[in-house]
């Protein structure tokens, strides 16, 4: 297993209740795929630096996981797939 940061913006518009129900998909992606989140933070909502499908603003989701590293191209699939998402980064985390 290591370590990865996934980072993801939601569509804004998305009232709470739909925006917790993708967060707890993308959690449930991870952890069906034999990972796990170790930490989630909810940065709420934020004005973009660009206009992402003519949206100024996004919800932004953070999350500190550990999965396979052949599961992460699987996520990737995933996470294109999910409408609601309008950008995600994956990175890897150097162990010291």
């Amino acid at each position: 297993m290591r370590q990865y940061e996934v980072a993801y913006i939601v569509h804004p518009e998305l009232d709470e209740t739909a925006f917790k129900d993708v967060v707890a998909r993308v959690q449930g992606l991870i952890e069906n795929g034999e990972g796990k989140v170790t930490k989630a933070e909810l940065w709420g909502k934020k004005r973009l630096a660009y206009e992402i499908r003519k949206q100024k603003e996004g919800q932004y989701v953070f999350l500190q996981t550990e999965m396979p590293p052949s599961f992460c191209t699987e996520l990737e699939r995933n996470l294109r797939l999910l409408e609601p998402v309008m950008r995600f980064m994956i990175t890897q985390v150097e162990e010291d």
